[in-house]
């Protein structure tokens, strides 16, 4: 499994893509046909709810929970319908390869139009001044929905291509933060300022370094047919919520984004979307199409390249170290917390300081790790073990800060502190890894404890106490788990036999296998 490579497992209604770098699955991606990512779609949504309180709004875009939209991210109704009635055309972009987007097209009497622009709405703007309950507009999501909250929808669409992002609402050029040579990065400017259309801004990807004009004006030119395409649908749809333009599903998207000159083979295992895929890689990277291949082996593959039984050793709450330590990773509802543990490591030497630095250093790589595998998302909270020697402190925090860089995800770390805490956050645009494959236990309740048979016996005898006088009859019945049942006739007789003389009633236990463990009731006959 040496090198990197992407590996899509296409299975019924579910497909599962790896990424694979220098032998190590660095990110999972699971997508099922019945709860495909909304991420990157643009609908016609209606607004359901305006929050003035919150400066924000519900919107419904036809999924199962409405979408959550802040003021800043709402374009004016009159600045979106400006924009949208602006007929870009491909054919400036297509060409004006020299147009450097500075002024909008030409009235009747020869004179440049005003572009449209749509104005910054910023969190001072009381939210009802711009959206009102009832009225539709279009949005694009940009965070999917995570556990019990609804997706993330912005008025700023933003539609990505292979090197460049297309933004129809903002004048602005932007170049990855990711490419850090200026010289290209001017170069990139320059060459990006001469195919810009005249209306919105670009992005340049991390992929387009080293590109030509020519291939940076075919990517503009086809988002901007993308645009113009929702734009149209925009016209036709009358009755929100309306989907009006669907990103890319999984495999290509995968393709798109994350086969560059770093991943040497993309291996996939469906014969009919390996040709697809083909296509789609050739008609923007036709050198590359030869790196795409098809597994035909008998074993499923994900058996065959490992990658199933490193899921089931990465998304345990125990991930070993290889010098013996180890993590503990808990993820609650409003952080995640990861304890760094020495375990049987005692290090070489007598210096307990260099056995914890060591073991530190080494949890540095694995947390790094874990958090783009799992997609751990939100307030992070890393629980390395006490270091006394400040210089040590500082190392393990650099080394962290280094180790986050290969993170697509956005990242903000604090320093550590004496006791050995790091507080830091990651950006979350989908649900982890471990909530998409895992689902919280029902027989626990997502706690992972129950009460101890011992204290159900010594409840249900304190209810008995409460109950003993409204129940009918001589007899007291006791319905409860077989385990419960068990525990009161045997380890629980005593207790069981003063509560009969103290309460003058006879206590008659019934077990019942359909009952779960801490489900008891009591009744009188």
């Amino acid at each position: 499994m040496a090198g990197n490579s992407l590996v899509i497992n296409v299975d019924i209604a579910e497909t599962r893509v790896a990424l694979i770098e220098g032998g190590s699955i660095t990110e999972l991606f699971v997508e099922r046909d019945q709860d495909k990512s909304p991420v990157g779609n643009v609908y016609l949504g209606k607004v359901t709810r305006v929050l003035p309180g919150m400066q924000a709004a519900f919107i419904d875009i036809s999924l199962d929970r409405a979408a959550f939209l802040h003021v800043e991210d709402v374009v004016p109704q009159e600045d979106m319908d400006a924009l949208l009635s602006v007929e870009d055309g491909g054919e400036e972009a297509e060409d004006g390869a020299e147009h450097n987007g500075e002024e909008g097209e030409a009235n009747g009497n020869g004179e440049p139009k005003p572009k449209a622009v749509a104005r910054k709405v910023t969190r001072a703007t009381p939210i009802r001044d711009v959206l009102k309950e009832g009225q539709s507009l279009m949005v694009q999501v940009s965070k999917g929905p995570i556990g019990t909250k609804g997706a993330r929808v912005t008025s700023h669409i933003a539609l990505p291509g292979r090197y460049v992002v297309y933004l129809p609402t903002v004048e602005h050029i932007g170049i990855s933060k990711r490419i850090g040579n200026e010289i290209e990065r001017k170069r990139l400017r320059e060459a990006i300022d001469a195919v810009k259309p005249p209306q919105g801004g670009l992005i340049v990807r991390t992929v387009a370094t080293g590109l030509t004009k020519k291939q940076l004006k075919a990517d503009v030119g086809y988002l901007i047919k993308q645009w113009e395409s929702c734009s149209k649908r925009r016209g036709e749809v009358k009755v929100a919520p309306a989907l009006l333009y669907e990103d890319l599903d999984i495999t290509l998207r995968i393709a798109r984004d994350y086969f560059t000159e770093n991943v040497d083979k993309l291996v996939i295992d469906s014969p009919s979307e390996y040709e697809r895929l083909r296509a789609f890689i050739g008609s923007f990277l036709p050198e590359r199409v030869g790196d795409v291949e098809l597994y035909d082996g008998r074993d499923p593959i994900f058996d065959e390249y490992g990658i199933e039984d490193e899921i089931s050793r990465a998304l345990s709450r125990k991930v070993p170290l290889a010098s013996g330590g180890y993590l503990i990773i808990d993820q609650a509802e409003a952080l995640t917390a990861i304890d760094v543990n020495t375990g049987r490591f005692t290090g070489k030497g007598k210096d307990v300081e260099e056995t914890i630095y060591q073991t530190n250093l080494e949890a540095v790589q694995e947390i790094a790790y874990q958090l783009r595998f799992r997609n751990i998302g939100g307030l992070i909270v890393l629980d390395f073990i006490d270091m006394e020697r400040a210089k040590n402190r500082d190392r393990v925090y650099k080394l962290l800060v280094e180790a986050l860089k290969k993170d697509r995800a956005t990242t903000t770390i604090t320093r550590i502190s004496d006791l050995g805490l790091i507080e830091m956050t990651r950006k979350r645009t989908r649900e982890s890894i471990g909530r998409t494959l895992y689902e919280p236990c029902f027989y626990c309740d997502g706690t992972g404890q129950l009460q101890s048979k011992a204290t159900i016996c010594h409840e249900i005898v304190r209810q008995i106490r409460r109950e003993k006088d409204s129940l009918p009859g001589y007899k007291v019945i006791v319905n409860a788990h077989p385990a419960i049942c068990d525990m009161l006739k045997r380890e629980h007789k005593g207790a069981l036999d003063e509560a009969q003389n103290r309460f003058t009633r006879q206590i008659v236990v019934k077990p019942h296998k359909e009952y779960h463990l801490e489900q008891f009731d009591l009744k009188g006959a």
